[in-house]
């Protein structure tokens, strides 16, 4: 009886089981239909895997040997998201191939693969495709797609000028410290594209901590992050308008103020919360414990070098650096986190809430609520992924909370800041990091709007009703 009311019911109704038939199947061609955010993910994904294949080759390291595929992995995905954590020491393991392979995935990583994709066709073409200028305008914020031709020129100049700028700063230096002029040219060029890229990638064995309270590499690398951590809009909008500086645009203001607050909160952390730990500045004088935490207040922008051995930091300092590791650098920039302007729309959101404003204002500026709720699902977003990272690399490894939490927040981040752990997970923590890496270079936003089967318009409202809140 029952199948005999099912077969009748489908005949009476033949156009709902089409629609449902029809509707699942649309569902897998909108999945794979081409969108921007969708194409940007491919991209992306493609070049992780070149750079994996290239590393993998025994030319690419410095013993012939080659190496795990789980490490080559890593380390392409840590370059090309301009991260800078490694499983393997940079210095030692990897050939001049292996480097100067890192090195052009750390510069295509930073400019990002559609930018550089577009300035290929410029060069080649003279022109750009109309889906090619949508995701390149998506990709730099540019806010016409008319002008993306003339950003994109900017992009590469403005980067290429600042690479060039520390190269040249940093290079005679190498020079002065017995590095020899082959090594000290090599080193000037990686540690600028690692700097400006706020890839954190170190060339050399010993490490950046040798450089603590040295103003000729701290001041250079310090400088390159920052400014790369600003992100391409605010520098475009500064090249513009150097001069009138009330004509820039709400997001220049944001960024900047709230990465010079966050800066000198930062500085002010460190230089009390180090002061007189013996391991880090309790034995330094009072020159070099001032550049040290300038330069520790800018790293976890997402720059991921180190004067100071975060291992051996206060719990207090890690902390502090979790949560600067968490909010990142600007938007469209090469840092990670969930951006200080996503930051700095919440802090003022709640303080329009405590005011009790209907609106959120800045700079003589109403921002939508839509700006809002979406900065508030990048928040959630990035804090479910940074928990579920914590609670695996707990359950993998025999590491503590606060260390797992900081190598957590610092592959999400992008920043490459580490307690020493890297190196010691095992091969299932690894796929961790890859993963926080990969989500936190392409946004968590992005990647959801990527992955979005299909959008829908609701036509009818539910009735609105208010629960409790706090």
């Amino acid at each position: 009886m029952i199948d005999r009311a099912s077969s009748a019911t489908r005949r009476a109704h033949p156009s709902a089981a089409r629609r449902r038939s029809s509707s699942r199947r649309g569902g897998w061609r909108t999945l794979l239909t081409p969108t921007p955010a969708r194409i940007a993910l491919g991209v992306f994904t493609l070049l992780i895997v070149v750079f994996t294949a290239l590393l993998s080759l025994p030319a690419a390291t410095a013993d012939g040997e080659r190496t795990a595929l789980v490490d080559a992995l890593f380390t392409a995905v840590s370059a090309i998201c301009v991260t800078g954590l490694v499983t393997v020491e940079t210095g030692t393991h990897w050939s001049g191939f292996g480097l100067t392979v890192i090195m052009v995935a750390m510069k295509l990583g930073g400019l990002g693969l559609m930018t550089v994709a577009s300035l290929l066709s410029l060069s080649v073409m003279h022109r750009l495709g109309l889906a090619q200028r949508v995701i390149t305008a998506q990709e730099t914020r540019a806010e016409r797609l008319a002008e993306v031709g003339g950003v994109l020129r900017i992009i590469l100049i403005t980067s290429t000028a600042f690479e060039a700028a520390t190269f040249v700063a940093l290079t005679p230096y190498m020079v002065i410290t017995d590095h020899g002029i082959a090594e000290s040219l090599f080193l000037g060029l990686f540690y600028a594209i690692s700097a400006f890229n706020n890839a954190g990638f170190v060339p050399e064995a010993i490490g950046t901590e040798q450089y603590l309270g040295d103003p000729f590499f701290s001041i250079p690398i310090g400088l390159a992050v920052l400014v790369g951590s600003l992100g391409f809009p605010v520098i475009l909008v500064m090249v513009r308008k150097l001069r009138t500086p009330r004509k820039w645009s709400l997001h220049a203001k944001l960024t900047l103020s709230t990465t010079a607050l966050l800066l000198m909160a930062g500085f002010a952390g460190y230089l009390l919360m180090e002061w007189s730990n013996p391991s880090t500045l309790g034995d330094q004088p009072l020159g070099t414990k001032l550049l040290a935490a300038g330069f520790a207040s800018v790293m976890p922008r997402s720059g991921g070098f180190s004067t100071l051995d975060p291992g051996q930091m206060t719990a207090e300092s890690r902390l502090l650096t979790d949560v600067l590791m968490f909010i990142g650098g600007g938007s469209g920039s090469t840092a990670g986190g969930i951006r200080v302007t996503t930051f700095a729309l919440l802090m003022l959101s709640i303080w329009a809430e405590i005011r009790g404003n209907p609106d959120v204002e800045a700079f003589g500026r109403r921002i939508p609520h839509e700006t809002i709720r979406q900065a508030i699902g990048v928040l959630v977003m990035s804090a479910t992924m940074v928990f579920a990272a914590t609670f695996l690399l707990l359950r993998m490894t025999p590491f503590t909370l606060d260390q797992t939490l900081f190598e957590a927040l610092s592959a999400f981040g992008t920043v490459g800041l580490t307690t020493g752990i890297t190196a010691l997970l095992p091969t299932e923590a690894k796929w961790v990091l890859i993963a926080c890496m990969y989500v936190g270079r392409l946004g968590p936003m992005t990647l959801g709007a990527a992955l979005a089967v299909r959008s829908r318009v609701r036509m009818v409202q539910l009735p609105q009703e208010r629960p409790i809140v706090g």
